[in-house]
């Protein structure tokens, strides 16, 4: 892009920073007030009618005396934060005064659910955004049905015309977002930048969807922009860099191979090029076409044998390999973990930087809501039982929601509890600490007893909120969380698990969690069950919350694993990530991936470093096979892709290029395979995220030992 491209977005970027930081939420203030009912006027709406005596304030039809602004009781003074995505789904604190417990809230003409307001006190009021339509909206609220008390405020929020997922990601950089708008018509010649960094590459699948690779960046809140010829769109905090990673980096792209072979390599936990770095590109390495990579980590290769699909493997001095058999496309792109050992520092003798650590906790703080007799105080727990006995209390937990579907519920330490004798201003207070990012949160409370081992919690009553910014080092505050959703809902779910092999597995580990949008997954108390195999029958999940409210768009997950032993080990076979919206609907699991069998190299015995096979028994087919082959004490891992046709492979034996080039060293090796169906698969668009069980919809895994 030429540089005078870039000033547009420079001056955009600025401009959209001055107008939020003089404009925000109280900022408002001074830029529009919020309209009166019709029939009531402002003092200064338009000079008055000929034949008004000077002076004589005008009276409206219905006798009432006109409104001062600066002393209206129901004002509406604005909203933070004043934009969101158009999908809605967004947490946004509305200040004014005047507001009642039954105070309702429009988004231009779309009222907000009345199940996901929450009436702080007079001046303010928590709701969740509805979906729009990108642009600016007005914002109104009134009390109940009393339509004096109607104010609007145009223009208060914005519905931002694109927004990511996922909203966040590592400072490295190289995962793929995808970028959706609204009312777009992106094309071949689209520009996205986060942080004024262009995207590279940037893949245009739709007029209103973009593949976003995002560039290596600094921990923080970044803009987003999307530039046409004709429009640009910009989301201030629509991205954030943090010492997380999602797995949506890497892999295969491009063309279908036609004697070009372009592959780039960076490390992993910096996000820097790897020069030097060993591609080779065939089965074996007298046969093969081996390169090294520039200073910029990227190599590209012309051959005219380069006309079919054909085995690419990267290798680097103390970096673990990583390999993808029957390469069909002409770009690799991989980030190699640093082996992490003194022996590969740089003559310090310290391990290798891994990235991570020095970054600022953030805090959150606010009240969990309970529905109050007498308005803006505190609500009494009378949705959930009375105590039985001295040993058992009531109490609330507020959680982070986490990144596993069929994660176990595990009950926070009793210091974290937040109790009726909490105290609060509109609830009972909660604080808790996060890495900073885009934050959902959900609370539950029930009736607990420690005295028994293990402690016992059953939950009667859980709230939840999303949209929450925590910033490093900071504390974002009133957050409220509305304690009226109860856990009384069922759901079934029929199960035919697998035949079991000599070595299992024997047992069935059933769960269901609530994926609460983009942001991740609710574990609840009751979302885990474990019967034995053989095992072909029913499940009742009992309390569970419905999906409206403040949890509309969530959806049920099911999974089932089939495991080994009660510590859940392999052989596994996993059937995961079915989506359901309702109770009513039986969820059927059946479909499981037959364990995997290594046959070579078998079982216990020598490996030549090249030749590897495997079977399935029985089972739904696989889309890809991914082989972990660790040694020197686990110090250096080569990962292996495998597309579903390929059981039997050869690769390049490492060793021949030297240790210090990448190659397990010899000794006890550990081989775990892992065979999974990918919803939507293909393999030449794979992701590191695809490598991956959590990115599988079913897989197995099974672990096998030999020696090199």
């Amino acid at each position: 892009m030429h540089r005078s491209e870039s000033r547009p977005f420079a001056r955009l970027v600025r401009t959209a920073r001055v107008a939020l930081a003089t404009g925000g939420l109280l900022g408002l203030l001074g830029a529009c007030i919020a309209t009166a009912p019709e029939g009531i006027r402002r003092q200064t709406d338009e000079d008055p009618d000929p034949g008004t005596e000077p002076g004589t304030p005008d009276t409206p039809p219905d006798g009432r005396p006109p409104i001062n602004p600066g002393t209206d009781p129901h004002a509406l003074l604005g909203a933070d934060p004043p934009h969101g995505p158009f999908t809605g789904g967004q947490r946004v604190l509305i200040q004014g005064s005047g507001f009642s417990s039954t105070v309702r809230v429009w988004f231009g003409d779309t009222e907000a659910d009345p199940g996901s307001i929450i009436p702080v006190d007079p001046s303010r009021v928590q709701v969740v955004a509805p979906p729009g339509i990108a642009g600016p909206v007005s914002l109104t609220a009134q009390n109940g049905d009393d339509a004096s008390t109607r104010r609007t405020l145009p223009g208060a929020y914005t519905y931002d015309a694109l927004y990511a997922v996922p909203t966040s990601g590592p400072v490295s950089g190289g995962n793929i977002i995808e970028i959706h708008g609204q009312g777009t018509a992106w094309d071949s010649a689209t520009i996205a930048r986060i942080d004024q960094i262009p995207c590279d590459p940037l893949v245009v699948e739709a007029a209103d969807r973009l593949l976003c690779t995002v560039p290596k960046g600094t921990q923080g809140a970044k803009t987003i922009a999307v530039a046409t010829a004709d429009v640009s769109h910009l989301v201030l905090d629509g991205y954030t860099y943090e010492d997380s990673e999602n797995g949506f980096k890497g892999g295969l792209s491009g063309l279908p191979l036609a004697g070009k072979l372009k592959v780039l390599v960076y490390n992993n936990f910096t996000g820097d090029p790897i020069p030097d770095a060993r591609v080779i590109v065939g089965d074996s390495l007298p046969t093969a076409l081996v390169r090294a990579t520039d200073a910029t980590g990227v190599t590209l290769i012309e051959d005219t044998s380069l006309d079919a699909p054909r085995t690419v493997t990267i290798a680097a001095t103390c970096h673990n390999p990583i390999s993808f058999v029957n390469v069909p496309v002409d770009t690799v792109t991989v980030y190699l973990d640093p082996v992490l050992t003194p022996a590969c520092a740089s003559g310090s003798g310290d391990i290798p930087p891994v990235g991570g650590g020095g970054i600022a906790a953030s805090a959150i703080e606010g009240e969990l809501v309970w529905d109050r007799n007498l308005e803006f105080q505190q609500g009494d727990w009378l949705n959930i039982p009375e105590p039985q006995g001295p040993s058992e209390r009531r109490a609330a937990y507020v959680m982070l929601v986490n990144s596993d579907a069929s994660g176990t519920f595990f009950l926070p330490a009793a210091t974290n509890a937040v109790t009726p004798e909490t105290d609060g201003e509109n609830g009972y207070r909660f604080r808790l600490y996060t890495a900073p990012g885009n934050r959902a949160l959900y609370a539950l409370a029930g009736i607990e007893n420690r005295a028994v081992s293990p402690p016992r919690f059953t939950a009667y009553v859980m709230g939840a909120v999303r949209g929450v910014p925590a910033l490093p080092g900071k504390t974002t505050s009133g957050v409220y969380i509305a304690m009226r959703k109860t856990l009384d809902q069922a759901l079934y779910m029929d199960i035919t698990a697998p035949a079991p092999g000599p070595k299992g597995p024997d047992r069935i580990r059933a769960s269901v969690s609530i994926m609460y949008g983009n942001d991740g997954y609710i574990n609840l108390p009751v979302s885990v069950q474990t019967p034995l195999i053989p095992f072909n029958g029913q499940l009742a999940f009992i309390g569970l919350p419905s999906l409206t409210g403040d949890l509309a768009g969530a959806t049920y997950v099911s999974t089932a694993r089939a495991v080994t032993g009660p510590s859940f080990l392999t052989p596994m076979s996993v059937v995961g990530r079915l989506l359901t919206t309702t109770t009513s609907q039986r969820v059927t699991i059946g479909n499981f991936v037959g364990a995997p069998v290594l046959q070579t190299p078998a079982l216990n015995t020598a490996w030549d470093g090249a030749h590897l096979a495997l079977t399935y028994a029985g089972g739904t087919p696989v889309d890809l096979s991914v082989y972990d082959l660790v040694s020197g004490n686990g110090l250096v891992r080569w990962t292996v892709a495998v597309p579903a046709a390929a059981h039997a492979i050869e690769l390049p034996d490492l060793r021949t290029l030297g240790l210090d080039n990448g190659a397990l060293p010899s000794g006890p090796i550990t081989i775990s395979v892992s065979g999974g169906r990918i919803d939507g698969f293909n393999y030449g668009s794979l992701r590191y995220r695809d490598l991956r069980t959590g990115g599988m919809n079913a897989y197995s895994i099974d672990t096998f030992n030999a020696h090199l």
